[in-house]
Formats: C-alpha cells, sequence, structure tokens
C-alpha cells in the first residue's frame, strides 16, 4: 500500500520535504534561518527592491488532479508565481509553500510536487524556505508566497502604459485554454499527450529571464502576465493606466498546432484568443520607436514568437475599452472577458 500523509503525521512530513529540499534545492548563502524555524530569514541586497507575490490553487476549482501529474503540478504553481515576479522585470529568490492535504494524500506525491516546484526555481537559484502544512476537510489547496529582487528604480508597472504605445506579446496567447479543452474532449487519448496544446497547459513556460531583460532595457512603458487571459489583462492595463487599446485581429499569434487543435475541437480560435487562459506570456508596451528593439530582445533570449498586435490610445472615459479591428477593417469593442473566480 502506499505510504499516505496520514501515516506518517505532519512532522514527519515536514521531515521528509525537508529532506528532500537539502538534497535537491538550492542552498542560498544569505538565508540564514530556513525550514525548521518559526521564521525563515534572509539578508536583502542593497541598492535592491523586494517584490513579494502569492497565488493560491484550489483543486477542482484551478487544477484537476486526473489532468496532471503531481510533479508538473508543482512546476505549474511555481510558474504561475514565477511568472508575476517576471512581468514586473524581477528575479525570483525565496519561495514559501503552504498546503492543505487530505489526510488519503499520498506522500509521494507530495514529494513529488515539491520536486516540481524545485524544478521550476532552480534555473534562478531560488529555494524554498518555509511553508505551512495543514489538513483539508475539504479539496486540496496549494498557497505559494514568492519574493523576489529587482534593482532599484528598474520595475515595470502595469499603470504607466501611454496613448501611441505599441501593444507587444510573446507566444501564443489562448493556448492554454485549448489544451485544457482537449484534456476534457474526447480526443484526450495518448496521442494527444505530447501535443503542444496540452502541455501549453500542463506545463506552461513563464518569460520572467525576458521579462528581466526588457526591465533592464529601459524600453518597456508597461507589462503584465497573462494569467486571465489577453483580453483580461490588457484591461488591466487600461484600468490602471487609464487608457483604452486597439488590437487587430489580423495580427494576433497562431501557431500551426493551435490551428490544427482548434479545428479537431471544431472551435475557432479567437474564442480561446480572446477568452479567459492562463498562459503566462508577456503583454508589454513601448514606443513605436522601441518596438523592433523590444521584439528582438526577446528572440535573442528565447525562442518564442514575439508580435505587435495594436496600440494604445486615448480614454475618453477614463480607461476599461478595449477595440478590435477585424481584417475587412470593421472596428468594434470587445467584451473584457478573462478569469474571474466569483463570476456564475
Amino acid at each position: 500500500m502506499p505510504e499516505t500523509v496520514s501515516d506518517i503525521g505532519e512532522f514527519g512530513l515536514i521531515d521528509r520535504i525537508d529532506a528532500l529540499i537539502q538534497r535537491q534545492g538550492t542552498r542560498a548563502p544569505e538565508v540564514s534561518v530556513g525550514i525548521g524555524d518559526d521564521c525563515a530569514a534572509f539578508q536583502p541586497r542593497s541598492g535592491y527592491d523586494i517584490l513579494m507575490t502569492c497565488d493560491a490553487m484550489v483543486e477542482g476549482r484551478h487544477y484537476l488532479p486526473h489532468l496532471i501529474t503531481p510533479l508538473d503540478l508543482g512546476r505549474r504553481a511555481m510558474t504561475l508565481n514565477i511568472s508575476d515576479i517576471g512581468a514586473m522585470g524581477g528575479v525570483p529568490r525565496y519561495a514559501l509553500i503552504s498546503l492543505g492535504l487530505q489526510p488519503a494524500i499520498r506522500v509521494g506525491d507530495v514529494e513529488a510536487f515539491y520536486l516540481g516546484c524545485i524544478e521550476a526555481l532552480d534555473p534562478f537559484h531560488a529555494v524554498i524556505v518555509g511553508g505551512n502544512i495543514t489538513r483539508s476537510e475539504g479539496p486540496n489547496f496549494i498557497d505559494i508566497t514568492l519574493i523576489g529582487e529587482i534593482e532599484h528604480g528598474l520595475s515595470v508597472r502595469r499603470s504607466t502604459a501611454k496613448p501611441g504605445d505599441v501593444i507587444v506579446v510573446t507566444g501564443y496567447p489562448g493556448q492554454s485554454a485549448a489544451g485544457l479543452h482537449v484534456l476534457l474532449s474526447d480526443l484526450a487519448g495518448d496521442e494527444w499527450k505530447g501535443h503542444p496544446l496540452v502541455q501549453a497547459y500542463a506545463r506552461p513556460s513563464h518569460r520572467a529571464v525576458e521579462g528581466a531583460a526588457v526591465a533592464r532595457s529601459g524600453l518597456a512603458t508597461a507589462m503584465i502576465d497573462i494569467s486571465d487571459g489577453l483580453l483580461g489583462d490588457l484591461g488591466h492595463i487600461c484600468d490602471q493606466s487609464r487608457v483604452d487599446a486597439r488590437i487587430y485581429q489580423k495580427y494576433l499569434p497562431i501557431s500551426p498546432a493551435f490551428r490544427d487543435g482548434a479545428r479537431h475541437l471544431k472551435r475557432d480560435p479567437m474564442e480561446f484568443i480572446l477568452g479567459d487562459s492562463d498562459d503566462y506570456e508577456l503583454i508589454i508596451t513601448c514606443r513605436p520607436e522601441h518596438a523592433l528593439e523590444v521584439q528582438s530582445l526577446i528572440r535573442s533570449i528565447a525562442n518564442v514568437p514575439v508580435t505587435a498586435i495594436g496600440e494604445i490610445i486615448p480614454s475618453p472615459e477614463g480607461g476599461r475599452n478595449i477595440h478590435m479591428t477585424s481584417p475587412d477593417g470593421v472596428t468594434r469593442r470587445v467584451n473584457r472577458s478573462g478569469w474571474d473566480h466569483f463570476a456564475r
């Protein structure tokens, strides 16, 4: 019988996790107190601002355990936090992981989850320094706090876009949503497991390295990651910067795999691009004269498409509206769809 959390108890599980992190994780000399005390302690670097983000994932709401392995779940949970740090141009350094677990969950699955988290953090030499474990009488849940850093004065915010800025996106927004639909559909056979759409959902890529490079360049006026969908997160820039946006449908990027998957699902790719989707790509705004430089900079780091899809425009209403121009030249206002935890 596989060993469960109830077999070894809370503190036995903590000991296992601590041993795993000591064995597999990165060591950070600036961490003076790690796992095992009431708090973790680290020495911040002079000249750097501290960035902090947290995100919670609830089983059944944010992930379905039968569609994702514990290892991939750990990578995914940490990736979405790394993406937040990267969207401001920062680098992740220290993670706190809290879990709410049902007693029957397998210890091996918890260890695999932590290995996934470590794999996501290792390229940045970032470390897990603590957290909490509790029993859940409802669904399992994950709560991660990630601390990062950025040189003082370099952070890029969502509130500083200006009329006339070009809107640039990385990757193929909407692919993760399409991948989830594949997994939930009749297509979900072995031949689809390695499909790019399924991988976009199960093993999403963050753009933290690219975001940090853009921040250091000083070329971006605003930046945000796509965790709520292209329109939802572009809408956040419009809200905070008090501007409107215009995007051009003909420029929205669609990969051959994306188009093929949508065809098998009998869906228009635009449904996924303009709907809610947690892709963890970047939306960047910049002055028109810097657009090619931003695109070249990102392409020099990663083999990822970087596409100019529209521009920021003045807002008579103080920001909120997104307009889309169709291939035949007709412009209309589009609904700002995007993930909302409390939407019906």
